[in-house]
């Protein structure tokens, strides 16, 4: 069985798979799956279950991995040359999180705390070198989602960070995605999305990925240039213009940064300053 919108969620005291089938408010009906990330899925029974809670997505990943500096209008607002490859950097599996985890923050990274709503997807298996000719998105990717590259920009400045991204972006729970994997059969063209980003209700970020530089075969031949992506990895397709920085809107302790890919997921996560 091929899922249409993959989601996690908890059933007699275990988290399981299921394929979402309806979304009302915080009710969820659902059809548990069985299997894997890496060996697929299949109905696990034909009965319809109503759950008020998702968990994220997926149980767990090797890497995730980030793109910067991809929408031509954020390249603007930074005043920064677009590269002639993507910026990559990752962050750790530690900092994946769920649709509606709370961000914990230590305190060192409280004073610049950024968010960076993305178009965001996860690799259905692993692969190498990709050719440059055309090839098919369902090949190579379980499923796209909603994401939010949270930064701690006081790590990041060039001062601190020596121009390095990773070590800002890595901290636990730094990388929340959801609230399900929308299938590639229902989204032919990722680069025909809009999404916005919002925090306590006001938006910040607006976009369509028509604005990325890099599409998603862009970055999918970059990274398999040599080296082999892994089933599993999450990847984080960059972010648009209006991150709080360059407002010097900063995220505070009880912020709700809500990130939503129109018709695809949302998700909605509580800063906690620890």
């Amino acid at each position: 069985m091929t899922f249409e919108r993959l989601v996690r969620f908890q059933h007699k005291g275990k988290a399981v798979y299921g394929n979402l089938i309806k979304a009302e408010s915080n009710k969820y009906t659902v059809q548990q799956l069985a299997g894997t990330v890496r060996n697929g899925f299949k109905a696990a029974s034909n009965e319809q279950l109503t759950v008020s809670e998702l968990l994220c997505p997926i149980e767990d990943c090797p890497l995730i991995i980030c793109i910067g500096l991809n929408y031509r209008h954020h390249a603007a607002e930074a005043n920064l040359t677009i590269p002639t490859y993507p910026v990559v950097f990752t962050k750790p599996a530690d900092a994946l999180a769920g649709p509606h985890d709370s961000i914990a923050v230590h305190k060192s990274a409280q004073s610049h705390l950024d968010y960076e709503g993305e178009l965001t997807f996860v690799i259905s298996r692993d692969f190498k070198n990709l050719p440059e000719e055309d090839f098919d998105l369902s090949e190579y990717v379980l499923g796209y989602t909603a994401g939010n590259d949270v930064s701690a920009r006081n790590f990041q400045l060039p001062e601190a960070s020596g121009g390095q991204f990773c070590y800002s972006k890595s901290f636990d729970s730094f990388a929340p995605i959801g609230h399900c994997l929308v299938s590639p059969a229902q989204i032919p063209d990722p680069q025909t999305l809009k999404y916005t980003t919002r925090v306590n209700g006001e938006v910040r970020q607006t976009t369509g990925t028509d604005d990325m530089i890099w599409t998603v075969k862009d970055i999918l031949r970059h990274l398999s240039r040599g080296t082999t992506v892994r089933a599993g990895t999450v990847v984080m397709t960059g972010t648009p213009s209006g991150v709080g920085y360059f407002q010097n809107k900063f995220l505070k302790h009880g912020d709700i940064v809500e990130v939503e890919i129109e018709g695809v997921a949302r998700l909605a996560n509580k800063v906690v300053f620890e």
